[in-house]
C-alpha cells in the first residue's frame, strides 16, 4: 500500500491520514460481482476518470471532465459499449449521468470491469455522493458531499481504491 491508496475498512474509508464515513452496496461486498446484484466488488481498483456537473459545481480537479446533457452510462450487458460512457440517443439499457438529484454532481470512475467489460460482471461502479448517511448504493461507494469534494481534490490517476 501507498499513502495515496484509499482503503475501505469496516469503519469507513481510510485515505491520507483521515477516515471518511461512507456507504457501500446494498448487497455488501463480493468477490463475484454480477450486474444488478447491488454488491460492491472487492479488489484493487484504479481511478480512471472524474466527471462533474459544470452547471452545479466548479471543476474539482484538472483531470475532471464535464458531464454533458446527453451523457449516459451503458449497463446493457452484451453490448459492445457495456460499462462505458455513451450519449443520447442510446437505445439500450443505461443510467443517466446528468441526474435531477445531486448524487452524480461529482463522480469518480473506477476500472471495475473496464475498459474491456465482460458481459454480466457489473457496470457503473463509481465513487459519488450519498443520499444520506448509511443509505446503501447499488454497488458504488458513496460519501457526504463535503467529504467527496475533499477526496476528489486529492486523488489522481495513481490513486488506488482497495476493497478487501
Amino acid at each position: 500500500m501507498t499513502p495515496n491508496d484509499m482503503v475501505l475498512t469496516p469503519t469507513g474509508l481510510r485515505f491520507q491520514g483521515r477516515r471518511y464515513a461512507c456507504s457501500i452496496g446494498k448487497g455488501g461486498l463480493t468477490h463475484d460481482k454480477r450486474e444488478g446484484d447491488g454488491a460492491t466488488p472487492r479488489g484493487v481498483h484504479r481511478l480512471v476518470g472524474m466527471l462533474y456537473r459544470p452547471d452545479r459545481i466548479p471543476a474539482p480537479s484538472a483531470w475532471a471532465q464535464p458531464i454533458g446533457t446527453g451523457d449516459l452510462w451503458s449497463d446493457a450487458s452484451g453490448q459492445p459499449d457495456y460499462n462505458h460512457r455513451v450519449h443520447v440517443p442510446y437505445p439500450h439499457s443505461h443510467e443517466a449521468l446528468r441526474r435531477a438529484d445531486p448524487l452524480y454532481d461529482l463522480v469518480i470512475l473506477t476500472d471495475w470491469n473496464w475498459p474491456e467489460a465482460e458481459a454480466g460482471r457489473g457496470s457503473a461502479i463509481f465513487i459519488h455522493q450519498w443520499r444520506r448517511p448509511g443509505y446503501p448504493t447499488e454497488g458504488c461507494i458513496a460519501f457526504a458531499r463535503d467529504d467527496l469534494h475533499e477526496i476528489a481534490a486529492r486523488v489522481g490517476p495513481a490513486t488506488r481504491l482497495i476493497i478487501r
